[in-house]
């Protein structure tokens, strides 16, 4: 078996989240004490209490998805040494946010880093003062939806943004290119076009001021390379040099995210078994899509934990296997 760790991205956040493993796995626990000292307000308690428009308030959202799929991550490491068995992965990537945890788990920053650069992510995301939007297109393929795009908008108005799956892409720009977009994309044969309760054009050129003041605030916090290699968002591949990770990152906030892509190239690189950590299981649902023949597994709580533990312990060849190149 060689295995592949995802880290879950924004819309996955619900109240209570993560409550559940904390209390009953004192490493999860840990997780959210560190992200209480390290940003300086209660994360736990907005995780666990809300209210839930605070939850959403993309400033919260995000430090408290990240925390969420690291306690997600601590208490399964700790639940398979528990059984005697190693947890040894040998790629893993997150969706957009999920990202930021991807970087704690494969040691490029500390926790204490990751959480406060994504805090910095939200606040920038938050205050662009942007004017636009997202809306995810249901029913048609890359190919579709990009000819749209292209036909009613420019690259500075509208573009596809995120690859998440066969037959269910996200288009982000103005206001304006959107209302154009959707009544062509619906013209092409799309089932449905939602709009997205974000707060800006995110993944798009629009966005490109963000990721220069990102790239200014990554400059604050030490950086190593990542053992085991990280698949970018931005290219969808395996990349270990800490400097390359850190300009792909800067990029990413205005580039799409290449999920497809990137499940694609993980199981090529030999990937099988697929462990999402964090809120719910959206990537485990776009995985299934993007490559069938794969096992994919999830960690939110408790019983999707130990559901995870028992069945990678159904597979004796438990350690990641090398990945090709």
């Amino acid at each position: 078996m060689s295995l592949g760790l995802l880290f879950s991205p924004q819309g996955s956040q619900a109240v209570g989240m993560g409550r559940e493993l904390a209390d009953a796995w004192p490493t999860a626990r840990a997780v959210f004490a560190e992200a209480d000292d390290a940003l300086g307000w209660s994360v736990s308690t907005v995780c666990w209490q809300g209210p839930a428009e605070r939850l959403d308030d993309t400033r919260q959202t995000q430090p408290c998805l990240v925390t969420t799929s690291l306690a997600a991550l601590a208490a399964l490491r700790e639940a398979c040494a528990d059984a005697d068995m190693s947890l040894d992965p040998a790629l893993v990537a997150g969706h957009s946010v999920g990202e930021y945890a991807a970087l704690a788990a494969v040691g490029v920053v500390s926790t204490a880093d990751a959480l406060r650069l994504v805090t910095r992510r939200g606040e920038l995301m938050a205050e662009a003062g942007v004017e636009g939007g997202m809306a995810a297109v249901i029913g048609l393929e890359r190919e579709a939806v990009a000819e749209v795009v292209h036909r009613v908008a420019n690259a500075h108005e509208l573009v596809v943004a995120n690859d998440n799956a066969p037959g269910q892409i996200v288009v982000s720009g103005t206001p304006e290119a959107l209302t154009r977009a959707t009544d062509a994309l619906s013209a092409a044969g799309a089932r449905r076009v939602i709009p997205l309760r974000v707060s800006g054009p995110f993944h798009s050129p629009l966005m490109a001021s963000i990721g220069d003041e990102l790239a200014r605030a990554f400059g604050s916090v030490d950086w190593s390379n990542a053992y085991p290699p990280l698949v970018s968002n931005v290219t969808a591949e395996p990349v270990s040099n800490a400097g390359e990770i850190r300009d792909l990152l800067a990029r990413q906030v205005s580039a799409p995210v290449e999920w497809v892509a990137s499940i694609r190239r993980m199981r090529d690189a030999g990937v099988d078994t697929f462990v999402e950590c964090g809120p719910g299981n959206a990537l485990s649902g776009m995985v299934r899509r993007i490559a069938p023949e794969v096992r994919t597994l999830s960690v939110s709580d408790p019983g999707t934990l130990q559901a995870t533990v028992q069945a990678l312990l159904e597979v004796p060849e438990h350690v990641a296997t090398e990945v090709s190149a």
